[in-house]
């Protein structure tokens, strides 16, 4: 008579796996948040930074007798905080806890690699979104709200372009060696990002063939889905409706999405966990 194991119930053990990864991702995320809250400068910056910026440009917008658009404004904050704040702060960061051996010392325990960087990364992201929601309440409180034509678009740029920012941040700190040299290795990327997506001068402006090129830079569909379910815009600045705003999207989630996967390979094999010696 042949003996029958019984059947070994993996699923406990996959969700206390995940469990764990949950917590651990939460703990590493705690204690950025404690030393971001310690190091005041920083967090003042990171949270009135675009912020001021955004104001001026409302500022500016008012003395010239032009009308504040608040969905385009609420879309440009999304493009200016993504840029500004999650990729230029996950830079010094990341480049900050390499120096400082930190990672390479959280690499010996039970953290895996992506829960490192998620866990680092956490802390600038909740300041990004916490900025992207102080500016649509500053639209909301200046009466300038209007409904959107879509939600699911705008969430869908933010949470990938959220995502974005942080590998790309991880590739560019192979080529940063110090927190001081991030801001000039992160300068063509945010400068890109600010004067060819569509972020301060519209894609419809120049030459359709240029726009055409500039549509699939990293930022750009982060831009473009934000107008389209914000303001119901397209990139030639062609109004539609929530059904014409999903039949423009398949192209810049696209691009969105191969960006995500391009970057995630790169960083994968050029970020470092240890300093240069």
């Amino acid at each position: 008579m042949t003996a029958t194991l019984p059947a070994v119930d993996t699923s406990s053990n996959d969700l206390g796996s995940r469990g764990s990864a949950r917590r651990r991702v939460l703990a590493l995320a705690a204690a950025e948040i404690r030393l971001l809250r310690r190091n005041r400068t920083a967090a003042v910056n990171s949270v009135l930074g675009p912020v001021v910026l955004l104001g001026s440009v409302a500022a500016i917008a008012a003395s010239n007798g032009l009308e504040l658009d608040g969905s385009s404004f609420i879309a440009s904050a999304i493009g200016i905080t993504l840029i500004l704040v999650a990729y230029y702060n996950l830079v010094t960061t990341f480049v900050a806890r390499r120096e400082e051996l930190v990672l390479q010392r959280m690499r010996t325990g039970e953290l895996t690699d992506g829960e490192i960087v998620l866990g680092t990364a956490v802390p600038t992201l909740l300041v990004t979104l916490l900025q992207v929601l102080v500016v649509g309440v500053g639209v909301v409180a200046l009466g300038k709200w209007s409904a959107p034509v879509d939600v699911v678009l705008p969430l869908l740029a933010l949470l990938g372009g959220g995502v974005l920012m942080v590998v790309l941040a991880a590739a560019s700190t192979s080529f940063t060696r110090t927190v001081e040299a991030a801001q000039f290795t992160t300068l063509p990327l945010v400068l890109a990002a600010t004067l060819f997506s569509g972020l301060l001068v519209p894609l419809s402006d120049l030459p359709e063939a240029v726009g055409q090129v500039f549509r699939f830079l990293p930022l750009t569909p982060v831009i473009e889905l934000s107008r389209l379910g914000l303001v119901g815009e397209t990139w030639t600045g062609q109004a539609v409706d929530t059904a014409g705003a999903w039949t423009a999207a398949p192209l810049p989630l696209a691009v969105l999405g191969g960006w995500l996967v391009v970057g995630t390979v790169i960083a994968r094999r050029v970020f470092r966990w240890a300093p240069r010696r």
